[in-house]
């Protein structure tokens, strides 16, 4: 699944206040919660997750992308948050750097497989270093949304 098909603008946080990695999931979370990607009542069992997977290994990437994820119970689609942090993030990135993109990603466990089919779509289209820093420079949850859709465009 493409970040594109995943995101609209009420689930893109930008500018991601955060000061360390512990509040940044949370508040990525929050968002899920607050736009009804997530039911309220599920929150606390998403946040509870994510925090655990972070716990067990880091899920900061390298060039500034972090991509908090975990697999719940009682969630029927894949959802994802967007949050840009242009000054970054402590995240215990592999390269030590502060993540600056950061993409929560909440899979319903009975879909596994495609939990990684989209991680690998999400890293692909992050790996590439124009890409983000057209998202960096966005001005906006619209402008950012519309800079995936053309990028996922132009990687197919």
């Amino acid at each position: 699944m493409k970040l594109s098909q995943l995101l609209r603008e009420e689930l893109v946080v930008q500018p991601l206040d955060a000061t360390d990695k512990w509040s940044a999931i949370r508040g990525l979370a929050e968002v899920a919660a607050r736009s009804g990607a997530i039911p309220h009542a599920a929150l606390g069992a998403v946040q509870d997750a994510l925090l655990a997977r972070e716990r067990s290994m880091t899920t900061g990437m390298e060039s500034g992308i972090a991509i908090p994820h975990a697999a719940v119970d009682g969630i029927d689609e894949v959802v994802a948050v967007l949050g840009i942090a242009r000054h970054g993030i402590p995240f215990e990135s592999l390269d030590g750097l502060p993540a600056r993109i950061l993409v929560c990603l909440v899979i319903p466990r009975s879909k596994k497989l495609l939990h990684i089919r989209t991680l690998a779509e999400i890293a692909k289209l992050l790996a590439r270093r124009e890409v983000r820093d057209a998202m960096l420079a966005a001005a906006g949850p619209a402008e950012l949304l519309a800079i995936v859709r053309e990028k996922e465009r132009e990687s197919t």
